[in-house]
């Protein structure tokens, strides 16, 4: 036990933390808390060795080491602990023990689990229930204690206060409180200033614990409104008691000529700092408001208000319309305006009138044919307008645009059908409504559609377009082994068409050679037939007999016959016997003779054939084409012969000469027409025998002359070339 402050520990035996709080709690004041180094020191070696050690005032509350007398938190830089410490062993040591006398770290502290049992540290504290006159802590110390004075005391126990200099203030009212003696520490006092003066510092000073005050004495001034100023166009005159426009102050107010005060005369500067009244002002004298006339404009400049003194007005008129009256006026002094109020007329344009075939209609805005007039132009029905639709009055007082006029609608101009003619009358122009067109077709040909048309109304024809169709004949067809070669010049079997007629090699043509469509839609001559050319009829050899077989008729090209003899005759001569092409058999009838007679026999040479468009006529003097036979050669007609006209076999089994054939007669070459086209077609060669050429001219010009040309077996055309006419 030393001095005020003192240490104790139980020496009857060991407790529990708690145990050992409980104990020192009773007899002493609490478990020691630890200040410092010395007072670790003090303890260490004033205290005896106990095994078991001592418990001193820490434990972790809430995860944190803390002096539970002071409920204080650890803090880092009064910590000693031991080395390794605290290690929070099997994580159930919340309270701290300190070695005392201990060989190695003798005054360190270790974290143990509260149920151990050790010796209790107490203390018994220095300071009493209300130290230092409860104006500062009182601090521990070992044997003694000092106090810890608050701010604004002083001495040993803060007995003594803090004294402010004496505030002596002049012409501003003052109220203080001191609660620790005259302007000392914590002393308060209040300024106020009165009416209509108004304080220029702060209003509560207060001494503070470093003898000063927390601000200057404060002063009064008189209260300082807004200042004034003239009302534009207008004056003022004014009196101050305290000062410009201070507490007090009186204003007057008055205004200019052609001005009128709004508001009141004077204003003057109250305690609140404002003035009486609101603020007056100098208003213009108003004039009467004055409008745009109708259709025109107003434009003004105010020099001090909208319509009132020394306002100007112009007037104008909108586009296409003239102002009658003054184009500006003024607002007088007195409130009136100079000169009477104008107003805009519009503009006139000429008189319009209908078209001829026409309507006229007209809506008017503002006046009869006066600017802004709108008139629209129509025609009757079948006529068009040229020109625009609807015209207006400009400003300037003309119309927009020409005057417009109906002109009858038109209708696509017709022409003539191929082969056809176009006879049209017109009432309004060509090929306009009214206008009426009748068709025709040329010899040979019929019209298909209507014989007529009218232009309606919609600039459309009646009906459809019409067309001339050549006159068909009957289909022609090839006679039996024969051919047909026709050309067309308006289409098959139709007006015009020609059709030449040929036979197969052995048969011969009856009838006409070719045949015309003609425009009555018949044929020119019979019909043809192809007939088997005959040969001479052949009789059975005396001692002998005739077989034959005949294709096309007895005895006619193809027919074959077959020869024999009795017995004891030989047949002299060949065996069969063909009718050939030419109408002649392939060799001279045969004999039969007695076997003894029947020895020697003639030299053959090669069988002749007919050449194509031609005739072949043979005799045979020792049979068919051998020794001594001669053939002569002829061309149909339109056809001449081209090489020898007979051939001899000789006894050298050859015949003489070369091979003759048949070539078509040639005209002269036909060339186009100026402006025109033609069209051929060829049967036997370009511009040979039975050639037919047909001739036609370029729109707008006319054919004289024949369509058709055909090449004749003399090698002249049938009829001279035509020409082309415009």
């Amino acid at each position: 036990q030393v001095g005020a402050w003192t240490y104790h520990y139980s020496d009857q035996g060991d407790y529990t933390w708690e145990q050992a709080r409980n104990y020192c709690q009773t007899f002493f004041t609490d478990l020691v808390a630890i200040q410092n180094q010395q007072e670790i020191q003090y303890l260490n070696r004033s205290l005896p060795y106990h095994r078991h050690y001592y418990w001193i005032g820490i434990r972790k509350l809430g995860g944190v080491w803390t002096w539970v007398g002071t409920r204080k938190a650890l803090t880092k830089e009064a910590e000693n602990w031991a080395q390794g410490e605290p290690n929070n062993r099997r994580s159930n040591q919340d309270c701290v023990e300190i070695y005392i006398q201990r060989p190695q770290q003798a005054g360190k502290w270790n974290d143990e689990p509260c149920s151990r049992r050790k010796k209790a540290l107490c203390y018994r504290a220095s300071c009493q229930p209300f130290p230092c006159s409860q104006r500062g802590e009182c601090v521990e110390t070992i044997g003694s204690y000092r106090c810890q004075c608050q701010p604004g005391f002083h001495g040993p126990e803060c007995a003594d206060v803090v004294q402010c200099a004496r505030l002596e203030p002049e012409g501003v009212p003052m109220n203080c409180s001191h609660p620790y003696g005259d302007f000392s520490y914590n002393s308060i006092c209040e300024f106020s200033c009165h009416q209509g003066f108004e304080r220029q510092g702060e209003a509560v000073l207060q001494c503070l614990p470093s003898q000063q005050w927390s601000a200057s004495i404060p002063t009064c001034t008189a209260i300082t409104c807004p200042v004034l100023s003239a009302p534009a166009q207008g004056e003022l005159n004014c009196s101050h008691l305290h000062g410009a426009f201070t507490f007090g102050s009186t204003c007057a107010f008055s205004c200019q000529k052609g001005f009128a005060l709004v508001g009141p005369e004077s204003r003057e500067c109250t305690a609140m700092g404002t003035w009486t009244g609101d603020i007056p002002r100098c208003e213009a004298i108003a004039c009467p408001v004055l409008s745009a006339p109708a259709q025109g404009e107003l434009n003004c400049s105010h020099l001090h208000g909208n319509f009132t003194f020394g306002s100007t007005c112009a007037f104008s008129c909108q586009k296409g319309f003239a102002l009658v009256g003054l184009q500006s006026h003024e607002c007088t002094a007195m409130g009136t305006w100079t000169g009477d109020t104008p107003h805009c007329e519009a503009i006139a344009c000429p008189v319009l009138s209908a078209p001829e075939k026409g309507e006229l209609n007209c809506s008017h805005l503002h006046g009869n044919f006066t600017f802004g007039s709108t008139c629209a132009f129509s025609c009757q029905k079948g006529f068009v307008l040229v020109g625009q639709e609807s015209h207006e009055c400009t400003a300037t007082g003309s119309w927009t645009g020409d005057t417009p006029r109906c002109e009858a609608k038109a209708c696509l101009v017709l022409s003539a059908p191929d082969k056809g003619e176009l006879n049209c009358s017109h009432l309004h122009g060509d090929f306009t409504f009214g206008s009426t067109c009748a068709f025709s077709c040329q010899t040979g040909f019929v019209l298909v559609g209507p014989e007529s048309r009218e232009c309606t109304a919609t600039g459309s024809w009646t009906g459809d377009t019409p067309r001339c169709e050549a006159v068909a004949c009957p289909v022609l067809r090839a006679p039996a082994q024969g051919e047909l070669n026709c050309s067309h010049l308006h289409g098959d079997f139709t007006f015009g068409s020609t059709c030449a007629f040929s036979c197969q090699t052995g048969f011969v043509l009856v009838g006409p050679e070719s045949r015309e469509c003609t425009a009555t839609g018949t044929w020119t001559g019979n019909a043809t037939r192809c007939e088997a050319i005959t040969c001479p009829v052949l009789r059975a050899p005396a001692q002998g007999e005739l077989n034959c077989s005949h294709l096309h008729g007895e005895f006619t090209f193809g027919s074959t016959c077959a020869f024999s003899c009795q017995k004891g005759f030989a047949l002299v001569g060949p065996d069969s016997l063909k009718c050939r092409a030419t109408g002649t058999w392939t060799g001279d009838a045969p004999h039969c003779e007695g076997i003894a007679a029947a020895t020697a026999q003639a030299i053959k040479c090669s069988a002749l054939t007919t050449p194509k468009m031609g005739q072949a006529a043979c005799s045979h003097l020792h049979g068919d084409f051998t020794f001594g036979s001669t053939c002569a050669f002829s061309c149909q007609k339109g056809f001449v012969l081209m090489g020898p006209e007979s051939r001899e076999c000789t006894a050298t089994g050859i015949w003489t000469g070369d091979t003759p054939h048949c070539k078509a007669i040639s005209c002269p070459e036909l060339s186009p027409p100026s402006r025109g086209q033609l069209s051929c077609s060829h049967l036997h060669g370009n511009f040979t025998y039975n050639s037919t050429c047909s001739f036609s001219c370029e729109q707008g010009f006319v054919r004289v002359g024949a369509e058709l040309l055909r090449c004749q077996p003399t090698g002249n055309w049938s009829r001279d070339a035509p020409v082309c006419a415009g």
